[in-house]
């Protein structure tokens, strides 16, 4: 009985990534799955009466992108529902947007916000003082952009109970007037949720538009799955299945649960049933669970070997190493996938000890633990790395010299040798490390993958031609490296390999088409391709109208 196609791309330039990355012209759909891959006149014999046709003219086709990290219910519902301070440059800009949503609510109870520049509030951070001109008599909590931060008013210091006698929390910092002793109004790591413990967490329904609209922004951007590595509360959780239930998920959400470093190996338990409840979706699941080690360079948290330049401090660690040790141990033998935040290269280390010790505990198992971020790494760790096969999860979009970043943070704050060996890519392909990008979004708001991949090859940030502004040059990689770390691997690291990240007979149909074949383009101008059309298990999600026509 003969086969026929729901749709056939033809005369196309189709990137496969599969294990040989080999071209092909044509790719046939049915039901979902890709049914042929290879030369336009075979794939004519899947060719029915009911079949779509779309004539891609030398277009290029890829796999759908991965994002192995990006918070889409926070960001999403961040974006709809919060003050939106991103493009602010000073503490006054980001008060004058405080205030304004104050004059349009002012019935407010709490105000939110997020997206404050580090680079405003070097050093303790922005003040209180600024704030409490504005709203001296309702709490204000507003999320720095990598959201390691809070920048609060006097009313939140009081709600929270936060005085000159309370002390730092284990793995966080409550910034001080160096004079009084008074807390500033900035807030770090967990001393933040001295003040969040008190703010009253978004609705399910407000999670559900949130991933509603990030969804619709990720598909003109390519992306078919996602890792979102941070669910800790009910409504995020019960918004997702909803959404599940409904038929509304048009990405692949593999998510990882929070582990609490206050819990330590006493929450193992909650969380393996936790992930139970989330086992069985086609779309969304919970099968992994996230640790934050440290926090970050900006904020002076991130556990580094050597002290920063600018205060005599390590950085915080967010978890006691034996706690972690044991803590993932008992995970690992629960067949959890762990992810690890690690921004320094003390912390790196530190985790890596936590997965050795969790191997030696138990059998192996195919676990594909992941480090994310991986700011700065001692290269010993690399070789470390590869012999536990650890995935690296590096985030692309930050490699670059960007002006109020490196120039006025990083480079201060490690000192020039440290600054420029930061963020190794090609030393962790060089060793035989898979790694998967990822945006971070919404600390990256610009998350698409097409600019990751041009930042992978340049580290030099979009429009700049000086050298000198290059980021670790001997980092670079190959374009083919970093489609491989947003398709395949991305597939790789969460267990989706067999199912999707690369064009082949039997995957499902999760695929994009480009205006343009990114290895014919000058490596500067990748992210000035276009996604024209975006397909999610054979069905479009998103299609430019005007450039990809549809006939029968």
């Amino acid at each position: 009985m003969a086969v026929y196609a729901d749709l056939i791309l033809y005369n196309g330039k189709v990137y496969t990534v599969d294990k040989d990355k080999s071209w092909a012209e044509a790719v046939a759909v049915a039901g979902g799955d890709i049914l042929f891959v290879g030369a336009n006149e075979e794939a004519k014999a899947y060719e029915g009466e009911q079949t779509k046709v779309i004539d891609l003219e030398g277009r290029m086709v890829l796999p759908g992108f991965f994002d192995s990290h990006a918070h889409v219910s926070m960001g999403g519902a961040e974006a709809l529902f919060t003050v939106d301070l991103n493009d602010c440059e000073s503490q006054q800009e980001a008060a004058d947007a405080v205030k304004k949503f104050l004059d349009d609510k002012p019935d407010a109870e709490v105000i939110t916000g997020v997206g404050w520049g580090n680079a405003i509030g070097t050093g303790i951070g922005p003040r209180k003082e600024i704030l409490d001109e504005i709203a001296p008599h309702v709490p204000v909590c507003l999320y720095s952009e990598d959201h390691h931060s809070l920048w609060v008013n006097s009313k939140a210091l009081e709600l929270a109970g936060i005085t000159n006698e309370t002390e730092n929390p284990k793995g966080g910092v409550i910034e001080r007037d160096p004079a009084t002793g008074e807390a500033s109004g900035t807030l770090r790591e967990s001393a933040m949720n001295l003040v969040t413990n008190h703010i009253p967490e978004y609705t399910v329904e407000q999670y559900k538009k949130g991933i509603l609209a990030y969804q619709k922004m990720a598909a003109a951007c390519g992306i078919t799955s996602v890792h979102e590595p941070f669910m800790r509360n009910g409504n995020a959780l019960d918004a997702y299945n909803e959404l599940e239930k409904e038929g509304k998920l048009t990405i692949r959400f593999r998510n990882s649960l929070f582990v609490d470093p206050e819990k330590g190996i006493d929450q193992v338990e909650e969380l393996v049933a936790e992930r139970e409840k989330h086992s069985q979706g086609t779309y969304f699941q919970t099968n992994s669970a996230k640790f934050f080690i440290d926090g970050v360079v900006e904020g002076a948290t991130a556990y580094l070997e050597e002290p920063y330049e600018h205060i005599d401090s390590h950085g915080e660690l967010v978890w006691d190493p034996e706690s972690y040790k044991e803590t993932a141990a008992r995970l690992h033998k629960e067949r959890f996938t762990i992810h690890i935040h690690s921004i320094g290269d003390a912390s790196t280390r530190i985790a890596l000890d936590g997965l050795e010790y969790a191997e030696e505990q138990d059998e192996p198992f195919d676990s594909r633990h992941a480090i994310t971020h991986l700011q700065l790494v001692n290269p010993e760790d690399i070789g470390r790395m590869k012999k536990l096969n650890v995935v690296a999860v590096p985030n692309p979009y930050w490699f670059m010299k960007e002006p109020n970043y490196y120039f006025d943070i990083e480079e201060p704050y490690l000192g020039k040798e440290r600054a420029e060996r930061q963020y190794p890519m090609q030393s962790l392909i060089d060793a035989g490390i898979i790694a998967a990008s990822a945006s971070d979004y919404p600390v990256t708001m610009n998350f698409h993958p097409l600019n990751g991949i041009q930042l992978g090859v340049t580290r030099l940030e979009p429009g700049k031609t000086d050298e000198d502004l290059i980021s670790n040059p001997g980092e670079r990689t190959s374009l083919a490296n970093m489609i491989e770390s947003f398709t395949i691997n991305g597939a790789y690291s969460l267990k989706l390999d067999h199912l999707t990240g690369s064009i082949e007979k039997g995957k499902k149909a999760d695929l994009i088409v480009l205006d343009q074949n990114l290895f014919e383009m000058p490596e500067g101008k990748i992210n000035q391709a276009k996604v024209l059309l975006t397909l999610f298990e054979g069905k479009e999600v998103y299609r430019e109208e005007e450039a990809i026509s549809v006939s029968s």
